[in-house]
């Protein structure tokens, strides 16, 4: 079974530690080096929304490139 990964500010992912999920603090420019690092075994990656931001900005400016 695959990992779930919540990636974004420590306010919103703390809580889904507890259910289980692999909680991952990150704001703004951190939020790419995380993307990037993500382990091989992830099945689902919840984003907040400013996480999701500083991904799509990112993701444009070239930044970042997502695991397929």
């Amino acid at each position: 079974m695959g990992r779930v990964i919540v990636l974004g500010e420590r306010t919103r992912v703390i809580g889904y530690a507890l259910a289980g999920a692999l909680a991952i603090e990150a704001e703004g420019e951190e939020v790419a080096r995380a993307w990037a690092s993500l382990p091989p075994d992830t099945s689902l990656v919840v984003l907040t929304p400013a996480a999701a931001q500083a991904l799509g900005d990112a993701m444009v400016a070239g930044a970042a490139t997502p695991s397929s």
